[in-house]
């Protein structure tokens, strides 16, 4: 798109270029020529994907950026720069056959799974091979205030070298192809010979028709293309549905990277809806299996408001999160009243139907609870958006083939700016015995509200107890149902200068003493400040995500001997 401006002086013209950056062009009239005199992305190489995945883009002024493939990949369509490169090996999770190369004062903004501030060296990299799918991390030390900063990266995009940034980046290669990329860092141009390109014929032939004959055809054609259209609107207004949706009004329907399905398509998935595997308030979960054998999970409304609320508020809060312990969506259907969305497929169920059972070992219930508050300080800190919940419970965390967890169920969550600091509900939201006091007392609502629901879960990881019932040891007389385990679990504690085996008579028996106490005991300390009364006292889900992981990488480090 161009739009010219002729002043009496000055000529210039505003256009979008085809890297999607805006450059205003002002003429020059000595020069003759068309000089960029703005742009709004000053440097090229910070706009979004230019040299596409896995590849490195470097700039000098005076000459035009340049992009290359990272060591160990490979330029993956040697004509178009925006596919980037593919690997030319396989990154195995075994962490002994992994190490990191060191390319200095290279940056890749975005895709990190996680933040983790004032983090050492060895601290960085054990978080980043903890994880398969962690390909590099960003390590960045002030000398001046003396604070680093962690970034492990899920995806390669948007990289750039820059002698003006201040940190480095350290990419995983595998052990044993290492050295032979360790000074390697591959150089494409793009394919602009003349086996790349196809020629075009110059050759014209100019006709000498009558005036009066070119004037005729152009008349008929112009005819026959508006009856054409004429047909075709005729046509849409015929097919179109009587009522539109609310969600096409709202542009639900065009969201980036989701497919559309039909309905007969997850009828058929379902087999008719016939497996179901999970159930809410605002509808059932049924597992498919699509045409390409991948097996999925599809959320099926409720056709009311409620359901169609619902619905769009997971489609407008997912399609803007990107987390490994949150859910991904991959479709949805949204036919007349029909309301549908696709999941990724946890193999394990939700939190709630392993609590009960002893496939939940020390280790995995520790590890659920790290990742959960991961996931949640992602959406409370990390997202363009703040996004609070709203609906923390056992039943909406779910756990994938290797008991890791995701966070699901966006149907009561909300979206706030964040310039506002408290939220604005029309009603309560969220499951009795895991929602904060606020909402009994009409309080302002902060994120603190999932805080709360979260401490309530990881006691109930911790002693195998619901909310609201299996504790009898409480007078609950003028109590509110939802204290009633916080309340056995602190008198437990406070007994602890009588009773030394506090933690024992709380822990879940199915555990039977398998467990390291001290870190259980930390465990449940930090539990019971998330649930504290007054929100304010309440740690954030980044500061609980962080006493976790560090007590995670203490107890590795002890196993290993490492001092850190």
């Amino acid at each position: 798109m161009v739009m010219f401006d002729y002043g009496p002086k000055l000529h210039r013209r505003l256009r979008i270029d085809y890297d999607g950056d805006v450059r205003l062009y002002s003429w020059d009239e000595e020069g003759q020529t068309w000089f960029v005199s703005w742009q709004a992305i000053p440097g090229p190489c910070k706009i979004y994907g230019i040299c596409g995945p896995n590849s490195l883009c470097s700039y000098i002024v005076g000459s035009d950026r340049n992009c290359s493939c990272l060591p160990g990949y490979k330029m993956k369509n040697l004509n178009d720069w925006s596919d980037g490169c593919e690997p030319e090996f396989h990154l195995s999770c075994n962490t002994n056959e992994s190490g990191f190369l060191l390319l200095p004062r290279v940056e890749f903004f975005g895709y990190d799974y996680g933040f983790f501030p004032n983090y050492t060296f060895d601290q960085c990299k054990n978080s980043c091979l903890q994880f398969c799918n962690c390909k590099a991390f960003q390590f960045t030390f002030s000398r001046e205030d003396g604070f680093s900063k962690c970034y492990p990266k899920t995806m390669l995009l948007n990289g750039y070298r820059s002698p003006d940034f201040q940190g480095d980046l350290y990419l995983r290669l595998p052990e044993n192809n290492f050295s032979s990329c360790a000074n390697y860092v591959q150089d494409f141009k793009l394919n602009c010979s003349s086996n790349g390109t196809v020629p075009l014929d110059r050759t014209y032939n100019r006709s000498q028709e009558n005036r009066i004959v070119k004037f005729m055809l152009w008349f008929v054609c112009g005819v026959g293309g508006l009856e054409i259209i004429c047909i075709f609107l005729v046509w849409c207004l015929l097919s179109r549905p009587q009522q539109a949706s609310s969600v096409d009004k709202q542009g639900y329907l065009a969201v980036i990277g989701f497919r559309r399905f039909a309905y007969v398509e997850l009828k058929k998935a379902t087999k008719d809806f016939n497996e179901e595997i999970g159930r809410g308030a605002g509808g059932i979960v049924y597992k498919g299996v699509l045409p390409d054998n991948r097996a999925v999970a599809i959320k099926r409304f409720n056709e009311s408001d409620q359901g169609e609320g619902e619905f769009l508020s997971e489609v407008s809060i997912i399609g803007r999160i990107n987390h490994m312990n949150l859910i991904e969506m991959s479709g949805y259907c949204a036919e007349g009243k029909r309301r549908l969305l696709v999941y990724e497929y946890m193999e394990h169920g939700s939190l709630a139907q392993n609590l009960s059972s002893h496939a939940l070992d020390w280790k995995k219930r520790f590890d659920i609870a790290a990742g959960t508050a991961k996931g949640l300080a992602y959406l409370h800190e990390e997202c363009l958006e703040w996004v609070l919940h709203c609906d923390i419970k056992p039943q909406n965390i779910l756990l994938d083939s290797n008991y890791q967890p995701k966070v699901a169920d966006f149907g009561l969550s909300k979206l706030q700016n964040r310039n506002h600091e408290n939220a604005s509900f029309s009603r309560i939201r969220g499951t009795r015995g895991y929602m904060a006091p606020e909402w009994v007392f009409n309080l302002p609502i902060t994120s603190k509200v999932d805080v709360y629901s979260y401490g309530i879960v990881v006691l109930e990881m911790v002693t195998g107890k619901g909310p609201t019932k299996g504790v009898h040891a409480i007078d609950t007389g003028g109590e509110t149902e939802p204290k009633r385990l916080v309340a056995w679990v602190r008198e437990k504690r406070n007994e602890a200068t009588a009773m030394a085996s506090w933690v024992e008579e709380i822990v879940d028996p199915i555990l039977k003493g398998s467990y390291e106490k001290g870190k259980m005991e930390i465990l449940i300390n930090v539990a019971l400040q998330c649930v504290e009364e007054e929100k304010d006292a309440r740690p954030s889900m980044s500061q609980v995500a962080e006493m976790l992981l560090r007590q995670e990488n203490d107890s590795h480090n002890d196993d290993h001997g490492i001092n850190l």
